[in-house]
């Protein structure tokens, strides 16, 4: 672990090389929060970090990510079986998506041909054909247990799926929607993500304190990055380099360097940190706080909470339009 002087000197590049990358954005100041528990969206004031307004969504909500012209914001109701489009600027409803079975955690490919959203309850995987506006399923892929997180190879050519119950990654094909491998991994994996060279998979091993490192084509582990307890989930900061990863046991978040594979620092965090977000300057990572029902502001430069916002039961998405590139 380098020295707090070297990694304050560190971030200092950090914060310049994601201006750098930064692609031009809404000015927008609205921070969207979903309360799972709840079943309701609080919106904040990226300035202020004051409540806006908090209204109900449906059941479950637990992730949510832009469409790929940024024109709407998609929450997934997992037990409310639907898609709700919000207006990513404001926060407000603009349409609903019925019969999206168990749609838990879900993504876009590359070249978005592809909506992704995995059952988490159902153990399965839907794949929908997306034409820029409607989706189609084409196929539903059984999986062991518990299919949770995904990320995507650049090609657009193979999803990864982390199945919670069964310690196990799946890489399914998306041309066949048929399952190409399935591998072990350590106990409990959640997030997953792809390193920006395309070359190995980062998975959070949340039963245990580490990060696997995998070389998915030849569908093995190369390294096992010690992070904290409760190994979670990722944010990339948006230099094609650095990445966050949550540890919700241990209370901290650590950043991992995608080219040496080390772990380079640490930034305690209180409530379990779960999932985050960069503002567009990359000064600021924002995450929820599943335990405490709050949602930390944490100065990057700094690696220090400057604010703690309530918010409701069991915060787990969190996104707002002024974003660093996730890369």
């Amino acid at each position: 672990m380098r020295s707090r002087s070297l990694l304050a000197s560190l971030f200092v590049g950090i914060v310049g090389s994601v201006s750098a990358f930064s692609a031009p954005v809404a000015q927008a100041n609205v921070v969207v929060v979903l309360n799972s528990r709840d079943a309701t969206v609080s919106l904040l004031d990226q300035e202020s970090y004051k409540e806006i307004s908090t209204f109900p969504i449906g059941k479950e909500p637990h992730h949510l990510m832009a469409t790929p012209d940024n024109k709407s914001l998609i929450v997934a109701n997992a037990v409310g079986n639907e898609l709700v489009f919000l207006d990513p600027v404001s926060g407000q409803i603009q349409r609903r998506v019925k019969d999206v079975a168990d749609p838990y955690q879900i993504g876009f490919s590359p070249d978005q041909k592809w909506f992704v959203s995995n059952s988490l309850r159902l153990d399965r995987v839907d794949l929908y054909r997306y034409d820029g506006k409607d989706f189609k399923l084409a196929n539903r892929v059984p999986l062991a247990k518990l299919p949770s997180h995904m990320a995507f190879d650049k090609a657009s050519s193979t999803v990864f799926i982390t199945q919670q119950g069964s310690d196990q990654i799946s890489a399914i094909d998306l041309a066949t929607q048929k399952i190409k491998w399935t591998i072990p991994v350590g106990k409990l994996p959640a997030g997953i993500a792809m390193t920006p060279d395309d070359k190995y998979l980062l998975v959070g091993i949340m039963g245990s304190n580490y990060v696997e490192v995998i070389d998915w084509r030849t569908q093995k582990t190369v390294k096992k990055i010690t992070a904290g307890v409760g190994t979670h989930n990722f944010r990339a900061l948006g230099d094609k380099r650095h990445i966050f990863v949550s540890n919700r046991t241990s209370n901290e978040i650590n950043i991992i360097d995608q080219q040496t594979l080390e772990n380079v620092g640490s930034i305690p965090v209180p409530g379990g940190p779960d999932c985050m977000e960069v503002s567009a300057d990359g000064k600021t990572l924002w995450t929820t706080l599943r335990w405490i029902k709050k949602v930390a502001v944490i100065d990057i430069p700094s690696r220090k909470v400057i604010k703690l916002i309530p918010v409701g039961r069991s915060p787990h998405g969190v996104f707002f339009a002024n974003r660093a590139p996730d890369m």
